[in-house]
């Protein structure tokens, strides 16, 4: 009687693995196309303090002075002034963060953006301003001056 031996392989297929890869790979490339940005241009004035809270419900205010505003990550949808305060309304009331953002371009008047923060404090809403975080400038030789040379009025400018 002859007794059989099994042997295991050593060896490993990477045929099937990279079926896998390159399936994943598709699959990725695919869905990341249904990734639409909002599409709104709004250039935000820069600041040094940021907010870590991060309002899904969202208000914009572009250069044209329209209106818009979104919840989570829809697309923005035009909206009047007089509609503004039902929808922030009903957005809070989704929102657990509890804030609403808004986005005002640089180019927009002043008084259009105390109006919206008007409205939001009329109806109990808390809405913080979204700004960019300033940029750092690269730092630049300054000339040194003698005070005693600039009291006198002959302080020189030259580059040491």
């Amino acid at each position: 009687m002859f007794k059989q031996q099994n042997q295991m392989m050593a060896t490993f297929s990477m045929a099937s693995m990279t079926d896998v890869i390159f399936l994943l790979l598709i699959f990725f490339m695919v869905t990341s196309t249904f990734v639409f940005p909002t599409g709104l241009e709004v250039n935000l004035p820069q600041s040094t303090e940021q907010s870590a809270v991060k309002p899904v419900t969202k208000v914009f205010i572009d250069a044209n002075d329209s209106i818009y505003a979104s919840t989570a990550d829809e697309k923005p949808q035009p909206m009047t002034l007089q509609a503004l305060p039902t929808f922030l309304k009903m957005a809070n009331a989704q929102d657990s963060t509890g804030f609403i953002a808004l986005y005002a371009d640089r180019e927009v008047p002043y008084g259009r953006i105390v109006e919206v923060l008007g409205i939001g404090t009329e109806n109990n809403l808390k809405i913080v301003l979204a700004t960019n975080p300033v940029e750092s400038a690269p730092v630049t030789h300054v000339p040194r001056t003698n005070v005693a040379d600039v009291a006198a009025g002959t302080a020189s400018h030259s580059q040491r």
